[in-house]
């Protein structure tokens, strides 16, 4: 069978559907939930996160509860807590590093007083694309609407935080309450995506194709755009190559996005200032 021909004939699958599916939706939230990673300069927040999930799993493993969904809840509960102490990315650091310990040790105490095998849980964590279920596709689906909807809504807010936290104050804009937003969408963000690559690999649908989106974009607007468009492509496509050639999806998929975000930084530097050098007065023709 030509690789075509099993590809075809994989997509008469409901589990490979439902992955295709779940990609597709995940590539329209989550690309946006990594602009906000890289704007806000919080790359520690998705390493706490991996960490908090874990916890989240032992406990859903020793209570028999969903682990997915206790993975999100921790994360959002995460995600809310930690959101006072990110005035400076550096504090949030910090504050992060401890979150990682706590949520690494309390997850091994739980399994190991339990009983619970460990390796039930770093399966999930590693995650399996193929496993994605109904309740995992309404994660995705509200993620979809929910990110999107957030930053049209909240465009100008959005737009100064990213690009000052200093002048969003001095503007008026109410920066707490929108960090924890921010934060809570990121931390469920990481939640959500272990179904598909693993809390381990979803740079693949957050980080990188962001990395690459800023790379491109001239405004907060177009680098959404970009980080949606990469993330589709890259994700469908590194999907069906997978499939094609009977290869595990999630290293392929953080491949292709690591491909092109490397070739995005090879586009000349004056394109990737672009956002930042015209980010005021895109905001100002927002109101």
């Amino acid at each position: 069978m030509n690789p075509l021909e099993q590809v075809s004939a994989l997509l008469q699958l409901a589990p490979v559907q439902r992955a295709g599916l779940g990609l597709a939706l995940a590539s329209l939230g989550l690309p946006l939930v990594g602009v906000v990673i890289v704007g806000l300069d919080i790359m520690p927040v998705r390493f706490a996160m991996m960490h908090v999930a874990l916890l989240g799993i032992a406990v859903g493993l020793v209570t028999g509860l969903d682990p997915a969904l206790c993975a999100i809840v921790a994360c959002a509960l995460a995600g809310a807590g930690v959101a006072p102490l990110a005035r400076t990315p550096d504090g949030l650091s910090g504050a992060m590093g401890l979150l990682m310990s706590l949520a690494i040790a309390g997850a091994l105490l739980v399994l190991s007083v339990s009983g619970v095998n460990a390796n039930g849980a770093f399966a999930l964590l590693w995650g399996s694309i193929l496993a994605v279920r109904p309740g995992d596709l309404a994660v995705l689906c509200a993620l979809a609407a929910a990110v999107p909807a957030l930053l049209l809504w909240r465009r100008r807010d959005v737009a100064l935080l990213l690009h000052d936290r200093e002048l969003a104050l001095c503007s008026g804009v109410r920066v707490q309450r929108l960090t924890v937003v921010l934060l809570v969408l990121v931390a469920v963000a990481v939640g959500a995506a272990i179904r598909l690559t693993g809390a381990l690999l979803v740079d693949a649908l957050t980080l990188l194709p962001a990395l690459a989106a800023r790379r491109l974009g001239r405004s907060l607007g177009s680098i959404a755009l970009w980080a949606v468009g990469i993330g589709l492509v890259v994700n469908l496509a590194g999907f069906l190559v997978a499939l094609a050639w009977d290869l595990p999806p999630g290293p392929v998929l953080v491949l292709a996005a690591g491909a092109v975000a490397l070739a995005a930084h090879l586009v000349p530097e004056r394109r990737a200032t672009a956002w930042r050098t015209t980010a005021s007065p895109s905001v100002t023709s927002s109101h």
